[in-house]
């Protein structure tokens, strides 16, 4: 038995630390690692899941083949001849963009980059561009601060007040919530705003249920409030920011009696909030739900402008919490990925991929590889994807498992385990600490890693010399001028983790990353690029305020939570009781409908439909119904055969949440 420090590869808030115990050449356990000075020793059940992953009897170990509608075993050899005899085919018939790369997020590591360092020596493919998960909030922090950044985790002892604003930290953001249950102890107030009672909700001193995606209306009711008071952070205002009087028309359009009625947050409600933001340090912790709807940008863009009002930016203790993209922005990207290189480019958003496919003609999509994703279940409305994969002459797959993607590949190859190959592995989303992930345990069968995948296929196409680097070196190119800051390959292999040099409290020198240089009420990014840069009272595109007569038909707001111990779809086929769908319901949908705990139900719109059984939740906004996302099709999923393909206000967004459906019992 050897025990080693590694790290969790997955897209997650925490990046944890781990210690990993090998015997005879096999994962045997996985533990949190109580040196790592965040996650301090605990880890999800999502991340010793990694445990039954690597050794899993059901991974693909070989390349594989579809010959009509059977996979059939095939060398690497006759795997990589075949594509890329494609690549050069589609290459000079149609141009390189005739190839899609898709991909999503599902390891952290730094030298997944080393996908993109191919496209672009082949000369540039079509790209995915925004995020299912972020995309929204990402953009709209960058519209009004030029950057989205978090405060250290630690900040947080220096908060008065905490406000988790849509962000169910005890499923998503495991560390956070152990910080909040200290920080309370030493007497912070801790308030939840939540469509659905939750875990975090238990902790808190108060809850906040909200009408789904009307959170942004809330945020102008709690401004109304501080501006009325006269509590708004004037000194701030004057010399910061831009674009002041034009957030005032907005509050001033719209009365209290009015956002009463369309948050279901009552006014007395609102002035308290009012006076917590006014009586700060106040930090605001913002999750990803809120943001994915059709109003999401505007959305997060209101709790900004909330937080900046109330003179909560850029001190200890405060903060709009959302990403912390300057972590991975710590990275050499470029040294990596070879931008130069690109000679031609096409892009589809992340969430309109299928429509891109099934609409390209100049060119059309003739491969489509995927990379770190299950597009067939993550990609909101299934039914459309699945047919634009069926209609791409050749889909090549990188994957661990035969997930609903691979099911419809044309090669699957196998690919490398977080143990089974050495990387450095960070998130953009909390705090600030790279970890290092060394190779623990050989493969089993044929599997390799995808930097080896690229470098073969480099080698065949004519450009293997881009790729002539250990991934060590690839590691430390990737590393760029932190070494140069003293954070050497050696010393991360020695430490396991180490802290990025980042600002802990952003924007505490008042200098911000935007066009003016201010904080920015009135986005000059967002005309740039020919959109509205104002903030406006914006509804969700699937509600009784936009689309009356879709709401009578579908009158329940569908939320698609993350489920808890698979991080998205990643470990349903390894956790045998979670290969059912369970449909929570509020109280007064349960009512309405005369259904009861564990009726067999369908959920349905004009989009698609997915059966479950029923659960109650315990308090939640009325007319809810809540399905955790990342059910397999051959389990009775995915709840995208619900969502919309429709991208955020912004163009960078999902709008998953934005969904309206109708449920009947079974």
């Amino acid at each position: 038995m050897a025990t080693f420090k590694s790290a969790c590869p997955l897209n997650c808030w925490d990046s944890c630390g781990f210690v990993v115990e090998v015997e005879d050449g096999k994962i045997v356990k996985i533990e949190g690692d109580k040196d790592h000075p965040i996650t301090k020793g605990k880890i999800c059940g999502r991340g010793r899941m990694l445990e039954k992953r690597t050794n899993s009897p059901d991974r693909v170990l070989y390349p594989l083949k579809n010959i009509n509608g059977e996979f059939h075993k095939i060398t690497w050899e006759q795997a990589l001849t075949e594509i890329s005899e494609k690549f050069v085919d589609i290459k000079h018939k149609y141009g390189t963009t005739a190839v899609l790369h898709s991909h999503d997020y599902a390891n952290g590591g730094l030298l997944t980059k080393i996908a993109e360092r191919f496209f672009n020596c082949y000369g540039g493919v079509t790209e995915v561009i925004g995020s299912i998960c972020w995309g929204a909030g990402i953009e709209a922090q960058n519209w009004d601060f030029g950057n989205a950044c978090s405060h250290a985790p630690e900040d947080i002892y220096n908060s008065k007040n905490i406000v988790i604003w849509g962000r169910n930290v005890t499923r998503t953001n495991m560390h956070l919530f152990g910080f909040l249950q200290e920080v309370k102890k030493k007497g912070a107030n801790i308030i939840v705003i939540d469509p659905m009672y939750n875990g975090t909700a238990k902790i808190a001193n108060s809850y906040i249920p909200i009408t789904p995606g009307m959170d942004g209306f809330l945020a102008i009711g709690i401004i109304k409030e501080i501006v009325r008071l006269e509590k708004e952070d004037k000194e701030f205002i004057q010399n910061h920011s831009v674009g002041y009087s034009d957030l005032l028309k907005v509050i001033e359009s719209i009365s209290l009696e009015e956002i009463e009625e369309i948050t279901n947050v009552s006014r007395e409600t609102i002035l308290e909030l009012a006076h917590i933001y006014s009586n700060g340090p106040t930090a605001t912790y913002m999750g990803l739900g809120m943001q994915r709807y059709a109003n999401g940008g505007n959305t997060i863009r209101l709790i900004d402008a909330l937080v900046a009002v109330s003179g909560n930016i850029g001190i200890a203790g405060g903060g709009a919490n959302f990403g912390n993209t300057q972590v991975g922005q710590s990275f050499d990207s470029s040294a990596l990925t070879l931008p130069e290189r690109k000679q031609a480019s096409r892009s589809f958003t992340m969430m309109e991929q299928a429509e891109g496919i099934l609409t390209a003609n100049d060119p059309p999509v003739k491969m489509v590889v995927v990379t770190c994703g299950n597009p067939l279940t993550q990609v909101p409305n299934s039914s459309l994807v699945k047919k634009a994969f069926e209609s791409v002459d050749t889909v090549v797959v990188l994957e661990q498992f035969m997930t609903d993607t691979a099911r419809m590949a044309d090669y699957v190859l196998p690919s490398a385990t977080v143990f089974e190959e050495e990387d450095i592995y960070y998130s953009s989303m909390y705090h600030h600490f790279v970890n290092y992930g060394p190779k623990l345990v050989e493969a089993p069968g044929e599997v390799k890693s995808d930097v080896w995948v690229w470098t073969e296929l480099a080698k065949k196409l004519g450009f293997g010399e881009d790729f002539n680097y250990s991934r060590q070196e690839f590691i430390q190119m990737g590393l760029g001028d932190l070494q140069e800051k003293g954070i050497s390959f050696e010393e991360l292999q020695e430490k396991s983790h180490i802290p990025l040099p980042v600002k802990l409290v952003p924007w505490q020198d008042r200098q911000f990353a935007t066009l003016s240089g201010k904080y920015e009420f009135t986005s000059s990014l967002g005309e740039a690029k020919g959109l509205n840069g104002k903030l406006k009272l914006s509804y969700p595109r699937e509600s009784h305020y936009s689309n009356e007569v879709l709401a009578n038909k579908y009158p329940y707001t569908l939320l698609t939570i993350h489920p808890l111990r698979s991080n998205h779809s990643q470990h349903y086929h390894l956790i045998e009781n979670m290969q059912s769908i369970k449909v929570e319901i509020s109280q007064d949908v349960a009512e309405k409908q005369g259904l009861q705990v564990n009726d067999t139900v369908r959920v349905f719109n004009d989009r698609g439909e997915v059966q479950g059984k029923v659960q109650i939740l315990k308090d939640s906004s009325p007319n809810v119904i809540c399905i955790d996302e990342g059910q397999w099709h051959i389990f009775g999923g995915s709840v995208n055969n619900l969502t919309s393909h429709e991208v955020s206000d912004n163009g960078l967004g999902s709008t998953l949440y934005d969904c309206l459906v109708s449920i009947e019992k079974i």
